[in-house]
């Protein structure tokens, strides 16, 4: 580093009651990464994986002396496949969640659930996800060019005028930025509305081998902290179903187009997901979004 030059890192430390503090045994991998990034921010999340998980989960023979020896037979079978579900864990969740660039989809429930729908009286528009999504007949998405509420013009150069053009903003980005038509073809060939059926698939189809890379790992693990994991990664895919279901039948309201016929099927009704969300307890809100207290 350049004499006379600084640099700082600055991080938010969720922790709650839970025995490990994070609520999930590999949340506290997060913790793990800030500390080694605030130390060498050249590192790649591979290699912050790589290290957390022989720190967390290899169990030193009681006979083996000095520095630990990491089998071949363990790295095969134990560090590569949850190394790999660790580095796509991120994706999985923002193809079921906010793909392409949506965002600010979540239920009153929490951030577990979708609300695509949710819009009550007396709420700031702002604190909706119709606000973000924008979500109509013509297309979906929150136009924020220099057409639209500017906010591209926040970036310095190339990226404002990068982000600001329909045809190179990156996919990842496309719906933050633009109000795309659901007919609108992307860069694989599909329409923008066959590519969001596809990623909420592709989330779920993530989540679901996820829980197949737990369960083969179990010889490597002690019995608490292997069904802790397996309970939360069945939870996972429960709400992926959901998430995929809830935004694809409540956006199909909108794009008035099929589901592409090798996407699976929603499993679940939107109207009795969306009831099941209003009549949640947490559900009341004042006018300035605090939760009203119950008498």
């Amino acid at each position: 580093m350049p004499a006379g030059r600084y640099t700082a890192i600055a991080g938010v430390a969720n922790i709650g009651l839970d025995t490990n503090w994070c609520g999930h045994p590999f949340a506290q991998a997060n913790w793990y990464a800030f500390g080694r990034l605030a130390w060498n921010n050249r590192l790649t999340s591979a290699q912050i994986a790589d290290e957390w998980i022989k720190l967390t989960f290899y169990q030193t023979p009681p006979d083996q002396v000095g520095p630990p020896v990491f089998s071949a037979y363990w790295k095969d079978f134990f560090l590569k496949p949850v190394k790999r579900m660790m580095l796509e864990s991120r994706e999985a969740a923002v193809n079921y969640m906010t793909p392409l660039g949506l965002n600010d989809l979540f239920s009153a429930k929490g951030h577990y659930g979708p609300g695509p729908w949710w819009a009550p009286k007396g709420v700031r528009a702002d604190w909706t996800p119709p606000y973000f999504h924008r979500a109509d007949s013509e297309g979906i998405g929150f136009n924020r060019t220099r057409k639209g509420s500017d906010a591209v013009s926040q970036y310095h150069e190339p990226l404002s005028s990068e982000f600001n053009n329909l045809q190179t903003c990156p996919d990842k980005y496309l719906l933050w930025f633009h109000h795309v038509p659901w007919g609108y073809v992307m860069k694989d060939g599909r329409t923008l509305w066959a590519d969001l059926c596809y990623h909420y698939q592709a989330g779920l189809d993530q989540v679901r081998n996820f829980q197949k890379i737990w369960d083969r790992v179990q010889p490597f693990v002690d019995t608490e902290r292997f069904y802790k994991v397996q309970s939360k990664l069945r939870q996972q895919c429960v709400n992926a179903q959901l998430w995929k279901d809830a935004c694809l039948l409540y956006f199909q309201q909108f794009s008035r187009m099929p589901i592409p016929y090798n996407i699976e099927r929603p499993v679940h009704d939107l109207q009795t997901m969306i009831k099941n969300d209003e009549t949640y307890p947490g559900r009341a809100w004042n006018s300035d979004h605090r939760p009203l207290k119950k008498s």
